[in-house]
């Protein structure tokens, strides 16, 4: 039963679109807890600028973006092949794994270390191993909070807008509807995620809010724009592996099924 399952060709599209989908959000959320510069990483000075009374970087940014971009790939891919239910779908259960991880983390935290590996590191003037374990796992809950709705509502909007847009355009213009439709939902998304974890959660003034939403964007629209070839050559190498009528099959059926 297996072998003939995973014989179909966009089955096994799917599993891996699917699998690759899950890996890197699970992946950026655990990683997401370091912040860097991205100009001192290439030896630029830092690129500072005022909006709305605050200063802000742009490019100080969460190590989860060295991922998130290839979930806004996998999802302009997926919507395309196997439509809205297919996104929603891998959507809300990555959500749940990603809730699962946390959980497991929470558990694993709390669990009492022996001494040996506590003190493992202050031999060499670091803090215990305890503590670095807790500060890369322990997440805060607003921050988790923020991360898990924004994820979630981002992708609605993403299939949403992929749709909308494609219906307008039909097959031409497979970078509007992608590139589009990412510009749309990570606007949306970098306003959620700042606004629970950090106002709600921080209690920021609302200026701030939107001074440092905005200057997330900014990256985000920078690389949303810079992945569109990326979008086109792996539309080609999917074509070329399910032929141009199974392709074009799959692509007329995930715009009919739209709930």
């Amino acid at each position: 039963m297996v072998h003939k399952i995973l014989k179909d060709r966009s089955t096994r599209l799917f599993i891996i679109l699917s699998a690759i989908f899950i890996t890197n959000a699970l992946i950026a959320e655990v990683i997401g807890v370091k912040i860097f510069s991205l100009e001192k990483t290439f030896g630029f000075n830092q690129w500072v600028f005022n909006i709305f009374g605050e200063q802000v970087s742009p490019f100080t940014l969460t190590a989860g973006v060295l991922l998130w971009p290839v979930v806004f790939i996998m999802t302009d891919i997926i919507n395309e092949y196997y439509g809205m239910k297919g996104v929603r779908f891998l959507s809300y259960l990555t959500a749940v794994l990603i809730i699962f991880a946390f959980l497991i983390y929470f558990i694993a935290i709390r669990l009492t270390p022996v001494d040996w590996w506590v003190n493992s590191s202050v031999a060499n003037g670091e803090d215990n191993m305890q503590t670095a374990y807790h500060s890369i796992l322990g997440q805060s809950n607003w921050i988790i909070i923020g991360s898990l709705v924004a994820f979630v509502i981002g992708q609605l909007v993403d299939v949403a807008s992929f749709h909308g847009i494609k219906k307008i355009t039909g097959e031409r213009k497979v970078w509007l509807r992608a590139t589009g439709s990412t510009l749309i939902s990570q606007l949306i998304d970098s306003f959620i995620v700042i606004f629970i974890a950090f106002k709600i959660g921080q209690g920021w003034s609302f200026q701030k809010v939107l001074a440092i939403s905005l200057s997330n964007y900014l990256y985000k629209f920078i690389v949303a724009i810079v992945l569109t070839p990326v979008i086109y050559w792996i539309h080609n190498v999917i074509e070329k592996y399910l032929g141009h009528d199974k392709a074009k099959e799959l692509k007329e059926a995930a715009m009919a099924k739209k709930l």
